[in-house]
């Protein structure tokens, strides 16, 4: 049976050159996100088969229910919260996932928090328009790193950043000082503790209905004046408003955020400051926490994969436990 199969918010261009993709079937690949919810709809209700990318386009029940050819939903990762898995299970439609790749968020966590407290945006960009040096970075080395969210990724970031040099205090809901001292780090026995504490803090956190909006102007108002606040979690559990008028004031001495409440960001997002931007205090990336070559080639060869497994009839990494419909024969 061939299969249309769509290839949701391919940005770099790379899915066909990194998987085998079923033979037969017709692959269209799409590059553009697209906001409009009804041209989504229309642009893919011909197809059977959706292979998405997860925190890219979200897959909510009244989309699900308005493709009426939808079998299969692919996405990468383990689990996809922007996709409604049990608006597809009570379709029928199998949704699987991929594996993913353990260190590539907490390297670029790292990368941001040298680029941070090196400087190394603001003076390149002095550099290249035939400037020189025009401020002071600061040494990793003595300072202290807090982690809010010490799950896997979090962990992760303390293992690399403690050859730097740094001190690793650590908070999360579900760790006790017990498992914080295994672990070879301080245990901060709450939020404020962890801000009032910290140098640098990086967020780890999942968003939910407990972290959404979690660093507000109460909590910034904790931090240094001259810390540092890095999101490579989810961009909802920071308020942008709170935290830009924070670095405008001097009240926070620099932020580093990958993700946004709504990506990609539209043309006038307010976290598009020129001058916090130019100065160096605010670092503004378009999601690439998760995003590298390796990462990427896994995902679409898993995707792929995922995609002949259901054909055969033995469906691959299923999410939710849902119905593991099979192609009729």
């Amino acid at each position: 049976m061939a299969l249309k199969i769509a290839v949701l918010d391919d940005y770099a261009d790379v899915a066909r050159r990194y998987a085998d993709w079923p033979q037969g079937d017709d692959v269209t690949v799409f590059h553009r996100t697209m906001t409009d919810r009804a041209e989504l709809a229309a642009t893919l209700a011909p197809f059977d088969v959706l292979c998405v990318m997860r925190e890219r386009t979200p897959l909510d029940g009244a989309l699900i229910r308005a493709l009426p050819n939808l079998k299969l939903i692919v996405t990468t990762g383990a689990r996809n919260l922007s996709i409604d898995v049990a608006a597809a299970q009570e379709r029928g439609i199998t949704v699987c996932g991929t594996q993913s790749r353990g260190t590539t968020t907490a390297e670029f966590v790292m990368a941001l928090m040298l680029a941070l407290t090196r400087r190394i945006v603001p003076e390149a960009n002095s550099a290249a328009a035939g400037g020189w040096q025009t401020g002071m970075g600061r040494d990793l080395s003595g300072l202290t790193l807090g982690i809010a969210g010490f799950g896997r990724i979090g962990r992760q970031v303390a293992t690399l950043a403690r050859p730097f040099g740094v001190e690793i205090l650590a908070w999360s809901r579900s760790l006790t000082a017990d498992r914080a001292a295994a672990d070879g780090v301080r245990h901060a026995p709450d939020l404020d503790a962890l801000l009032q504490g910290s140098d640098i803090v990086s967020i780890n956190l999942v968003l939910s209905d407990t972290t959404r909006g979690l660093f507000g102007a109460r909590e910034l108002a904790l931090m240094r004046p001259d810390a540092l606040l890095l999101n490579t979690s989810r961009g909802p559990i920071v308020q942008v408003d709170p935290l830009l008028a924070a670095l405008r004031a001097g009240r926070l001495g620099g932020a580093a955020l990958d993700v946004h409440d709504v990506e990609p960001l539209p043309d006038g997002a307010p976290v598009l400051d020129r001058d916090l931007i130019d100065s160096g205090r605010l670092l503004v990336t378009p999601h690439l926490g998760y995003v590298s070559d390796q990462t990427f080639r896994m995902f679409y060869r898993q995707t792929a994969e995922a995609v002949e497994a259901w054909k055969a009839g033995r469906p691959i990494r299923v999410i939710g436990g849902g119905p593991q419909a099979t192609p009729s024969t």
